[in-house]
């Protein structure tokens, strides 16, 4: 349904207004990304509804390596984290890497020598990441409210058109 997008975002932004927020800082991730099998899983988005709504596009975020699974997901710093450390939230990792092909983690084992070798096991690809785009939204009840909000970004820059090239 054409403008669904826009008013959500609309309806989001009342809320946070009346909630005393005055900006929105959301990220498009622009690499699409592929299973080990050559599948399209994801296929990159370059933030058209976040242009569509007016947001300042203000660059990308910081360039790094995302660590792809086989199945064409990205393993996060964070999830990666919870294994090593045995945080919260651990066990759901494990059990994604399990499912993948990786040895379920024996008794006593350090977890991040485990995640190491489950990774490894699995086919895991370090892909290069030019970093997500970054978009903000100032929100005030009018022009002008929105207008005095800074960004603190140094510029706003052109919107970019082209999702990057395919994570491999």
């Amino acid at each position: 349904m054409p403008g669904t997008e826009s008013w959500f975002l609309a309806r989001c932004f009342d809320e946070l207004l009346a909630s005393d927020v005055r900006g929105v800082v959301s990220f498009a991730d622009p690499v699409p990304r592929r299973t080990n099998k050559g599948e399209l899983v994801a296929i990159g988005h370059i933030g058209t509804i976040y242009q569509a709504s007016n947001a300042a596009y203000t660059g990308r975020a910081a360039a790094r390596t995302i660590k792809l699974l086989p199945d064409g997901t990205v393993l996060n710093d964070r999830a990666a984290q919870k294994v090593r450390k045995q945080e919260q939230g651990h066990e759901y990792v494990e059990a994604k890497l399990m499912s993948l092909g990786a040895p379920a983690p024996r008794a006593g084992c350090n977890p991040a020598f485990w995640l190491r070798d489950a990774l490894h096991a699995v086919g895991a690809r370090n892909v290069r990441h030019r970093g997500a785009h970054r978009y903000v939204f100032r929100l005030g009840r009018n022009q002008r409210e929105r207008n005095r909000i800074t960004l603190g970004y140094p510029e706003i820059k052109p919107y970019p058109k082209r999702p990057d090239h395919c994570a491999h």
